[in-house]
């Protein structure tokens, strides 16, 4: 018994961090930033669940609800670009190329939440990503210093909308161990100003 509440202890956890936070398109209160979390590519570009978090970012900017999004993913190998693929996906849907900032260290939710604070200055945001992945976000992004409200895109219940939410059972257990040590992202580097120059040409302070 002991077993069965330590195991479900960080999914408990996430859900009293975040269930307040969670709220639709039109819903969510506008802030300056959206960010969008990477989700796998095929033959280079994003797939349909990746493709569905665009489709709602680019809804939020359409709808004045956020004036930049910060897309955040891999790009560890020069044949795989998950951040200029979001961007070309994101143009093509009516967002401007100079209210689309990238992140290509984006390598898991904790490197993205730690980057857009402590790289890209966001320290209120909108996070995008399917309902099975929204809360493990804003409890992390929260622990890294961004408030946050996340927008959980709806899917049909296939196998990877099971796979995803099977997996988030095994990944609250690191992400309450992330929040509570908060190691660095596996890269850090130096600040960047894309998001400040973005928000500046487009007017209008961080909210």
């Amino acid at each position: 018994m002991l077993g069965c509440v330590l195991a479900l202890a960080p999914s408990t956890w996430m859900h009293a961090v975040a269930d307040s936070r969670i709220r639709t398109v039109a819903e969510v209160p506008a802030r300056d930033v959206a960010v969008v979390f990477g989700a796998g590519l095929w033959s280079g570009r994003p797939t349909p669940y990746l493709a569905h978090r665009l489709d709602a970012a680019a809804e939020l900017y359409r709808a004045g609800k956020v004036k930049v999004v910060l897309v955040t993913g891999d790009n560890s190998r020069k044949e795989y670009d998950e951040p200029d693929a979001m961007r070309t996906y994101l143009v093509g849907r009516g967002v401007p190329d100079d209210r689309i900032v990238s992140d290509y260290a984006g390598f898991d939710t904790w490197d993205s939440c730690v980057r857009a604070k402590k790289i890209f200055g966001v320290d209120r945001a909108v996070l995008v990503t399917q309902g099975f992945h929204v809360r493990r976000a804003v409890a992390l992004c929260g622990a890294a210093g961004v408030e946050s409200y996340g927008v959980g895109v709806a899917e049909p219940h296939d196998a990877t909308w099971y796979y995803g939410g099977i997996r988030e059972v095994f990944a609250s257990g690191k992400a309450a161990a992330e929040a509570l040590v908060r190691p660095d992202p596996m890269f850090l580097g130096p600040a960047e100003t894309g998001v400040a120059e973005a928000l500046a040409t487009g007017g209008g302070g961080a909210r």
